[in-house]
């Protein structure tokens, strides 16, 4: 796929109605950091420094959705308590529509509470109820389905074995699905697989495909052969196994095979990472995109997933920013300013330290390079602010820049030391420093610290600004005064 490939399809896939059927369960993060061992027993102390809610399960699918700009429903059974209603409280803040969750006495809304410290999780205490839902709570679901079903382009059904999913109300949703033609994805879970029968297609990962089908897939032989088993058996249009590091293989109904080599560049927590696969997956192929596409898609968004701490998300920008980056596209490191602040907070979450400079680079010399490099091995990521055509004629009067700025900004983000780069169209950076918001603010030599723009900013909130020497007798002027010299008749 290229680039204008995966830009046309995503914006496609924005705006698609999606019905998600499965187990919501809530997602606790306690972060902290540790520094001790307990004198009571030989167990490492979190002091908490902060903690946070997410919608995982099926909850975290609708997040993957409503990150590509779906439009989501949801069809679940949670319990009369505080959680299920934090749960309800959360889908609502995203405009997702709540009329078909139904609240069942007497159940535990389900809960893994994950404390994590150095970027690692410790410990996780799950608080569930797992017993089948109520014949009369699944004709409620099926009810649902059956109203929602003409309005949505697939059916996702996300499996947590908490008991929504019974297997009756599974081969209904799915005998419905193939009777008006709608598709049904399935992250699956568990060893009877017989629960999917009939299904368009599902997304198991390589330990729950053995589980599944009792064969050890230890190298492509027993892989070709596990896959098509479970194709055939249950009767499947396709099947998507993933397998970590080794990518996905997407089987076919009639035999094809074909193998997505892994995407994920460095993996910090694969939670979450099949939600997204199934998520990506289904909405794509509810604007009919092929399987071999939509797998595809699916594998750019999985290798940036693994790449965040807990279970996550992924935007429309990082796909194609990642994609570009991949395939040395400098272009996909020109970034509009929303898309850049997307994409910088999902790389600050997994720890990357982003440092920031900005100029005009009228005429890229080999001073510019030499201080480019420079900055960016101050940190992990290096962000350019590139002064605009109309913020240099301010600065620099009316005869500058010498080039424009579409033609700086891909000379700049053709270096390797550069990750991302923005335009800006104020006097200074100060408003695209406020959104980025930087650890490390790096300017020239010819400084002096207080006159820094953004250096108040910057160490507010814990940052620090970086002053590096510019090299001697290497400028623009100097070069437009060497020109003008040599070549003045």
């Amino acid at each position: 796929m290229n680039r204008q490939q995966i830009e046309q399809l995503l914006a496609s896939i924005a705006g698609t109605r999606i019905l998600v059927v499965g187990d919501l369960i809530l997602d606790e993060y306690i972060w902290g950091k540790t520094s001790r061992i307990s004198p009571e027993a030989p167990v490492q102390v979190v002091e908490v420094v902060r903690d946070e809610l997410r919608l995982g399960g099926a909850g975290n699918v609708v997040n993957n959705l409503l990150s590509l700009g779906c439009k989501v429903s949801v069809a679940s059974v949670v319990g009369i308590d505080d959680d299920g209603q934090k749960i309800i409280g959360l889908l609502r803040q995203q405009g997702v529509s709540v009329d078909g969750i139904h609240q069942a006495e007497g159940r535990k809304t389900s809960r893994k509470s994950r404390v994590l410290a150095s970027q690692q999780q410790m410990l996780r205490i799950d608080r569930e109820t797992t017993d089948e839902i109520t014949e009369m709570q699944q004709g409620l679901l099926f009810d649902y389905v059956k109203q929602n079903l003409p309005n949505a382009g697939v059916v996702l059904i996300s499996d947590y074995l908490k008991g929504v999913l019974a297997p009756a109300l599974l081969q209904q949703v799915i005998a419905l699905c193939r009777h008006v033609g709608v598709p049904v994805v399935i992250d699956p879970k568990g060893s009877d697989y017989s629960r999917y029968r009939g299904a368009t297609l599902l997304t198991p990962n390589r330990r729950e495909a053995e589980v599944a089908t009792g064969i050890e897939i230890s190298d492509e032989t027993s892989l070709l052969i596990a896959g098509a088993m479970l194709l055939d058996v249950q009767q499947l249009e396709a099947l998507v196994l993933t397998r970590s590091e080794e990518g996905m293989s997407l089987f076919a109904a009639g035999g094809s095979v074909e193998h997505l080599p892994t995407e994920a560049r460095e993996v910090f927590d694969v939670s979450g990472a099949g939600d997204t696969v199934v998520a990506v997956i289904g909405a794509a192929l509810a604007v009919n995109s092929g399987l071999s596409v939509a797998a595809k898609l699916a594998n750019l968004a999985a290798g940036i997933v693994v790449g965040k701490l807990g279970t996550s998300t992924v935007t429309a920008a990082e796909i194609i920013a990642d994609h570009a980056r991949r395939n040395r596209q400098s272009d996909g490191k020109i970034l509009p300013r929303d898309e850049l602040v997307a994409v910088l907070e999902s790389l600050r979450s997994t720890g990357k330290k982003i440092i920031f400079t900005n100029g005009c680079f009228d005429l890229l010399h080999a001073g510019h390079v030499k201080y480019l490099q420079q900055a960016r091995n101050l940190g992990d990521l290096l962000v350019l602010g590139l002064n605009s055509d109309d913020s240099i004629r301010r600065l620099k009067g009316p005869k500058r820049p010498l080039l424009e700025e579409a033609e700086r900004a891909q000379i700049l983000a053709a270096l390797d030391c550069i990750d991302y780069l923005a335009v800006f169209d104020e006097d200074t950076p100060l408003e695209l420093l406020q959104t980025i918001r930087p650890q490390i603010l790096v300017k020239g030599g010819d400084y002096l610290p207080d006159e820094v723009v953004g250096k108040d900013l910057v160490e507010s909130y814990g940052g620090r600004v970086e002053l590096i020497h510019f090299v001697d007798g290497k400028s623009t002027t100097n070069i437009i005064d060497k020109i003008l010299s040599t070549y003045r008749d």
